[in-house]
């Protein structure tokens, strides 16, 4: 299919070079173009400019964007979309005064998701998750990332990232899968860690591994759950099995965890709600992309990642939903994008940047997608009729998408 966009009102994220993300000062660069073209061919990016250089030849389909903008899909780097049940009485427990650790004390929270998945049939499982990952298609994310981390047993884990793979084969979205085995110490482990540990290294890893079932490897590295040294012994074995690593740190507690990601050469450090300087500083001219979580502060009623803080320091910064049961049953990247602008003091251009960009850089997937760039894929986002792109954040009660594209096909 060869087709056209054409009038665009203004083309967003445009980068000619293929480039891994941006950092600091360069988050408040978003380059456009204005009055623009674009065609995609066979699924990729495959020319663009302004209308006064548009090419007159003959397309399979010209779609009229006059008064709309397109930017690139969102790319969503933090999700647990693959989960059974829901759990909106934990929801309701908060309400009324207890805390996301006294509800994981009293069973609730991930050990509660993890009873109702291996309860759940890998069908069952699939046909909820495949709900989920539609309606964030139609909300505008054209990549996302998937963990495991609700089985916590051998049976439960491969049966969530068998889940994940059949979504990859089955939907256009770029799905990447994380294995999280290391989410929470299950209940029938609860005087033996280290035995659940060893399970861990000695045959899940090798399992997730053999069967290529994730590309990454991740730990909840906080307290009460995964310690620094527990978290150097997964992420190390990981590695030893070629999965990259990740880390979900400093969500309530700053305990190490950032420099253990680091030292790990993890590709991202996640949540970061908890921040220090010696944490900020350990960051600058590394590889590790940090990951900003804003709807999980928002339904937690937790501190937000202090972004501006992290961005004027010279850090880059991405965006993702969190998407889960238990602390943000959203997978909304728009509303992502308007917290990170209202509640972190993010500008749209960096907002974007972080939706975009660097969160393709957050899966590896930078030369995929994430900007308009030739030979990416077109996974693009096409607005309303609206007066800039600010208006996106602005607006965060209403979705000011019109239409979404798959390797260039409309998502119905």
């Amino acid at each position: 299919m060869h087709i056209l966009f054409k009038h665009i009102k203004e083309l967003v994220q445009v980068r000619k070079e293929f480039i891994s993300f941006v950092s600091g000062k360069e988050m408040s660069v978003l380059p456009t173009i204005k009055n623009a073209f674009l065609v995609v061919e066979d699924g990729r990016i495959a020319n663009y400019g302004t209308m006064e250089t548009c090419p007159e030849i003959a397309f399979d389909e010209v779609i009229d964007a006059t008064g709309k903008m397109i930017l690139p899909s969102w790319c969503d780097a933090h999700s647990h979309i693959v989960y059974a049940g829901s759990r909106e009485g934990e929801f309701v427990d908060r309400i009324n005064g207890l805390t996301y650790e006294a509800i994981a004390q009293k069973g609730g929270g991930i050990l509660n998701s993890a009873k109702m998945l291996n309860e759940t049939t890998e069908e069952e499982l699939y046909e909820q998750s495949k709900l989920r990952l539609e309606e964030v298609m139609r909300l505008g994310t054209g990549a996302i990332e998937i963990k495991s981390g609700y089985g916590l047993t051998i049976e439960g884990e491969l049966k969530m990232l068998r889940v994940i793979q059949r979504l990859k084969t089955n939907y256009p979205i770029a799905i990447e899968a994380t294995f999280l085995g290391a989410h929470a110490v299950p209940a029938n482990f609860n005087d033996n860690k280290a035995g659940y540990l060893q399970l861990l290294t000695d045959e899940l890893i090798p399992k997730v591994a053999a069967e290529k079932l994730a590309s990454y490897i991740d730990v909840f590295c906080e307290t009460g759950y995964f310690t620094l040294e527990d978290t150097a012994l997964i992420l190390a074995t990981g590695k030893k099995y070629g999965l990259i690593p990740k880390i979900h740190v400093n969500q309530f507690t700053a305990i190490g965890g950032v420099q253990v990601g680091v030292e790990y050469n993890a590709l991202s450090v996640d949540h970061l709600e908890e921040m220090r300087m010696e944490d900020i500083e350990v960051l600058k001219g590394t590889k590790t992309m940090p990951v900003a979580l804003p709807s999980c502060s928002y339904f937690l009623g937790i501190p937000y990642t202090p972004a501006r803080l992290m961005i004027d320091s010279g850090l880059p910064l991405a965006l993702a939903t969190d998407y889960n049961p238990g602390s943000s049953p959203s997978g909304n990247m728009n509303f992502v994008v308007a917290t990170a602008c209202i509640k972190m003091k993010m500008t749209p251009e960096e907002a974007i940047n972080a939706a975009t960009i660097n969160g393709a850089y957050a899966m590896g997937l930078e030369n995929e997608t994430g900007s308009i760039t030739i030979g990416k894929r077109a996974n693009l986002i096409m607005t309303k009729n609206i007066n800039s792109y600010a208006f996106i954040p602005y607006s965060f009660g209403s979705l000011q998408i019109d239409k979404v594209y798959l390797k260039g096909i409309e998502v119905n």
